[in-house]
């Protein structure tokens, strides 16, 4: 008996395997596999590309070890650019993203940046119309267990996750929890004013009507006060503030 139904499930291995699919499986599966090669191409010509277009000097402060400028959180999220705070992001931000810019998954990066790279700039950075944030004002019960795991983390008011204004009090909300625990885990660095925590929101949407692209300000060391903020940015920054958005 035991040789028996070894014997087919061997047969129904192989009928299996034989099997014609159908149509629309086989266009399925057609459309799947093209998207991977779309993919794998896209890096890998990219990377080609890449490597013409710079030469050995181009490498040569890389090589020699980093000294980012900032250590920013920011979300894992395509759409949010790193070049849109730095035209030239390559050795100056030392970047952590995962779905909705939360520290506690990443804490032992965001430490290594603030206190091994040690960057004087810790910026959390979430954006508009965040997934993460909208997924986690409503059920995720039907998530994996690891995506619910990080969503437990953001600790955001449920709502009506296609509700623009609704979804970025969310984002706000989610950010400032976010700079609670980085408050918590360096105050000796903010004692000691080693080390600058700001707090903003990437929009890339114009959400908040002053430009698209434009980088909102919301908060600096653990305070929503505009006036601190000002005083906060004006100590650490030789420019105008007339140019940077403080939400208020």
């Amino acid at each position: 008996m035991f040789y028996l139904r070894i014997l087919l499930v061997a047969i129904m291995l192989v009928n299996s395997a034989y099997a014609k699919p159908s149509k629309k499986t086989h266009a399925d599966n057609a459309g799947e596999q093209r998207k991977i090669i779309v993919a794998v191409d896209h890096v890998l010509d990219a990377n080609r590309d890449f490597v013409k277009r710079h030469s050995k000097s181009y490498f040569l402060p890389f090589i020699k070890g980093q000294t980012p400028k900032a250590t920013v959180l920011g979300c894992a999220d395509s759409r949010v650019h790193s070049h849109a705070i730095d035209p030239h992001p390559d050795g100056d931000l030392f970047f952590v993203r995962n779905i909705g810019n939360q520290i506690v998954p990443v804490r032992g990066s965001i430490e290594y940046g603030v206190r091994h790279l040690h960057t004087p700039l810790l910026l959390v950075l979430g954006h508009t119309m965040c997934g993460a944030v909208r997924a986690a004002m409503q059920s995720y019960s039907e998530m994996s267990p690891a995506i619910k795991t990080e969503l437990d983390n953001m600790h955001v008011p449920h709502g009506d996750p296609d509700n623009v204004s609704l979804v970025l009090d969310s984002v706000e909300h989610n950010i400032n929890h976010q700079i609670d625990e980085a408050m918590n885990l360096f105050a000796d660095e903010l004692k000691q004013q080693k080390l600058i925590v700001i707090g903003a929101v990437y929009d890339f949407r114009n959400d908040y009507h002053q430009g698209y692209g434009r980088l909102v300000i919301i908060n600096v060391n653990g305070s929503n006060d505009v006036v601190k903020i000002k005083e906060s940015l004006s100590f650490s920054r030789k420019k105008s503030l007339n140019d940077v958005f403080i939400k208020k």
